[in-house]
């Protein structure tokens, strides 16, 4: 056993005499970076009680559902209102920002428009049909627009009119 031990001691003399100590300067620099540096790690901030709320508006209406259009309880007020008991077209179904006017026909003296819808759909329309989601009425056709007579009801349940316009498409917005 002794020869096993002075094999193992001669080689670790050997490997020690191979080291010449050229990373010693870096050692040095290592250990002098070191010095004087503490870490520091900021407290947690504290929790706040959580405090429950009780929710009560459940006899509110709810926003995320459409609003149910209703006549004026205060009886006529001799301005605008849809006829809600009417027939709806198909037309209606679309916003008005979503239907494009893409050319005229005329026949008769009678003109019409041709609009379509967002699924490719193309319908003709003339003076008096119904378009858009707010009882849009068309009120005049010409080579380049639609003029619509609209209802919208503010937040009071009466009713105003205001005019909107279905303007012709361009060969570059088609594309």
């Amino acid at each position: 056993m002794t020869r096993a031990r002075l094999f193992a001691l001669s080689g670790t003399l050997l490997l020690a005499s191979c080291g010449t100590g050229e990373f010693q300067d870096l050692k040095e620099f290592v250990d002098q970076s070191g010095q004087g540096m503490r870490g520091r790690v900021e407290p947690l901030p504290q929790v706040k009680a959580y405090e429950p709320m009780a929710y009560s508006a459940f006899e509110l209406p709810d926003p995320f559902q459409p609003r149910k259009i209703e006549p004026e309880k205060n009886g006529s007020s001799g301005g605008p209102a849809p006829d809600l008991n009417r027939r709806k077209e198909a037309l209606e179904a679309y916003p008005l920002e979503s239907l494009k006017m893409v050319g005229t026909l005329e026949k008769a003296k009678q003109r019409w428009a041709l609009v379509k819808t967002p699924d490719s759909n193309l319908y003709r329309v003339k003076n008096g049909n119904y378009l858009g989601q707010n009882f849009g009425v068309v009120a005049m056709i010409t080579d380049t627009s639609v003029t619509l007579k609209e209802l919208i009801q503010d937040t009071n349940g009466s009713w105003s009119e205001r005019t909107s316009t279905l303007q012709l498409q361009d060969e570059e917005e088609k594309k």
